[in-house]
């Protein structure tokens, strides 16, 4: 699962890094707003992927998940990219789960 969620982390974190300038360009958000929320949501992701081991990473990874929608409010394409996201992070961990459970029952048989 924790392979699986750094994955989708990564990723977000380098959209979200993306997201700034156009913030400042399109959205018309002055710098000083911009470049603390975006590269602030991308460092969390970042944090977040270093911290799965335990469960405050994960508990980052939705806060993340949360920025990267509401982002939508001042970006509307961000609704998109936000939820895509986002449901990369649900399938992360529901197919992590899922993979993990798989492996113990093979250990299980097998051992």
């Amino acid at each position: 699962m924790r392979s699986l969620a750094s994955i989708v982390l990564g990723f977000e974190s380098l959209v979200l890094a993306l997201v700034t300038p156009v913030m400042i360009s399109v959205a018309d958000v002055r710098p000083a707003v911009a470049v603390p929320v975006c590269i602030g949501l991308a460092v969390l992701a970042l944090l977040a992927t270093g911290l799965l081991r335990n469960r405050v990473g994960y508990a980052l990874g939705w806060v993340v998940q949360a920025g990267a929608v509401g982002l939508g409010f001042v970006v509307p394409v961000m609704f998109v990219l936000g939820l895509a996201f986002a449901s990369f992070w649900v399938a992360a961990i529901v197919l992590g789960r899922r993979i993990e459970e798989a492996k113990k029952a093979q250990q299980a048989h097998t051992g």
